[in-house]
């Protein structure tokens, strides 16, 4: 009796990225899809019983209007609750990076029907661009004043519509919103260790007389 071919796999392409906060790691996959969210093979409101872990986590979805468009796969280990929401909220924002970023920015393996995209950056590149020196624009001059020009509106004209955006716009602006909410940068604040002779890291033992 023949057997039964199974159906072929669908093409799928992930977005890899980690993220760290405290002793925590995340690691993230994330592809196009409905706004499903898988943390260790739980929900998000199953793993994280308080609103603001919760909030950490889908800041960076919100921020770029991914919230109903991807879906993210999700596995954590170390830290706390709080460290392992903090951890997942830098590894979305870096994958949601990885999937704006331009192809040359983009490292890709391709393997049983799958697609799996990672951040990649020439070193070599980003040392000559950072040697490079900058030069700025002269300020231009203005002597004496300048009639403003009014456009005048009338009514009833057709109104030009604006130009598309370009997508690589739209990408860049993208990055640059979740480098400047600060979902991109590494927390470094950490539990200092506690210190021979001392009663904690830093505090140590009170003075007594007798």
């Amino acid at each position: 009796m023949a057997e039964k071919k199974q159906p072929a796999k669908a093409p799928q392409t992930f977005y890899i990225a980690t993220g760290r906060r405290k002793t925590a790691v995340a690691r993230v996959r994330l592809t196009e899809g409905r706004g499903n969210i898988v943390i260790n093979d739980r929900s998000v409101d199953q793993f994280f019983s308080e609103d603001k872990d919760r909030a950490a986590v889908l800041s960076p979805l919100k921020l770029t209007d991914q919230l109903t468009r991807v879906d993210v796969f999700i596995k954590t280990n170390g830290g706390g609750i709080t460290g392992q929401a903090g951890a997942i909220c830098q590894g979305l924002a870096r994958a949601l990076k990885t999937m704006f970023s331009p192809t040359s920015e983009q490292k890709r393996h391709t393997f049983n029907n799958t697609t799996v995209i990672k951040s990649y950056q020439d070193e070599k590149k980003a040392r000559e661009k950072a040697k490079a020196p900058t030069v700025k624009p002269p300020t231009p001059v203005i002597t004496g004043p300048r009639p403003a020009i009014i456009t005048p509106i009338i009514p009833g004209a057709a109104v030009t519509p604006a130009a598309p955006l370009d997508p690589a716009d739209i990408a860049t602006g993208m990055i640059k919103k979740l480098r400047d909410s600060g979902f991109l940068t590494r927390d470094a604040r950490m539990k200092e260790r506690k210190k021979y002779g001392l009663r904690g890291a830093r505090r140590g033992t009170q003075f007594s007389k007798r």
